[in-house]
């Protein structure tokens, strides 16, 4: 009995079927592509013909026959196409649904292996690396190039913020209204380690850890005393303190007495030691004297101040500004340590030495 194909395929394929004997039956172990391709071919239907009956489009046939499951719709949609493809083969369509859903599982996990990278570590443990991501020179240098600009902006968010702001200037002693009943005062604080102190324009010595301390001798009276911190951007910080000194100064003057043997006393005592008196005009100027290489005065002397130093056989003075510095040995006027401006080193004074 002769069927015409081209008279409604549907009921033409299940006449087909059942005069060739085919009923629903289970599949062997090829892929989905390879079992509907084969199929189809056993019939030999064409994919125009399976599309015009079961409403899916030639490109999807393809597809599945293919395996090209990245290409389909949905999930849902592919479920559907597989029902009505596996009723018009006259096959299970659970079979054929299951089988899908394996081959997609096993392709989407082909897909994660390539963005990871299992590893069993000698404890047993699964280490995950990400080889998706790739270190290559390129992106080291890249990686260099940034650190260098943000260390860059650092650098000068830092300089700006110097450059903005004052020095640090901090007096530990004395306090701004000092009174004192000696000749000299101890000026102690703390600044920037990068920044210079002045009192009253005379510089001294800054630490690593920013502190100073300068011996500062004071006339009696009213002193007046400005201490400075400049930075290297030449912001200045400025204290003025105001020290009150009741130092006496005394001159002992050898005089004749009627009592010989007082007077006898007096010029013998006088003989037993050398006395040496600095004097600063005009100062500030840094001062150091030595009595028989002990040091015993180091420090910063303000304009009319004066220092007295006694030793046994030599005293040394050294003074920033020889020219402002005036010195009287044993009573005479020596005059300046120095002819010029500059700096004199431990100009030294004797015992029966002579101007």
């Amino acid at each position: 009995m002769f069927f015409n194909i081209y008279f409604h395929q549907w009921q033409a394929c299940k006449i087909f079927n059942q005069m060739n004997g085919f009923t629903k039956k289970s599949i062997g172990t090829l892929t989905l592509g390879e079992k509907l391709g084969k199929l189809r071919s056993d019939r030999r239907i064409s994919l125009t013909e399976v599309s015009r009956v079961t409403k899916i489009q030639v490109k999807y046939l393809e597809y599945l026959e293919k395996g090209a499951y990245d290409k389909l719709p949905a999930d849902v949609y592919v479920k559907g196409f597989l029902r009505n493809y596996s009723e018009f083969l006259g096959v299970d369509e659970k079979i054929l649904v299951k089988l899908y859903e394996k081959e997609r599982g096993i392709e989407n996990n082909l897909k994660k292996g390539k963005k990871t990278k299992k590893e069993i570590l000698p404890s047993g443990r699964e280490k995950i690396s990400i080889t998706s991501l790739v270190i290559t020179p390129g992106i080291l240098a890249v990686g260099a190039i940034i650190l260098l600009v943000c260390g860059g902006f650092f650098y000068l968010y830092k300089e700006l913020g110097s450059f903005a702001s004052m020095p640090r200037l901090v007096i530990i002693h004395p306090e701004k209204n000092h009174f004192t009943t000696d000749n000299s005062i101890e000026i102690s604080g703390i600044t920037d380690q990068d920044a210079k102190i002045f009192i009253n324009e005379q510089p001294v010595i800054v630490n690593d850890g920013g502190k100073f301390n300068e011996n500062l001798t004071v006339q009696s009276g009213t002193n007046t005393v400005t201490i400075k911190a400049v930075n290297r951007f030449n912001k200045e910080a400025v204290e003025i303190l105001t020290v009150q000194s009741d130092h006496k100064e005394t001159e002992e003057k050898v005089s004749f007495s009627d009592n010989a043997q007082d007077n006898f006393e007096t010029q013998k005592n006088n003989l037993e030691k050398i006395e040496i008196e600095v004097r600063v005009d005009p100062g500030p100027v840094w001062v150091s004297i030595k009595a028989d290489e002990n040091l015993v005065f180091s420090g910063t002397m303000l304009s009319g101040s004066v220092q007295k130093v006694q030793a046994e056989n030599k005293i040394a003075v050294s003074s920033g500004k020889g020219k402002a510095t005036f010195v009287k040995f044993n009573g005479q006027d020596m005059g300046v340590l120095g002819e010029n401006s500059g700096t004199v080193r431990e100009r030294e004074f004797f015992r029966d030495m002579k101007r």
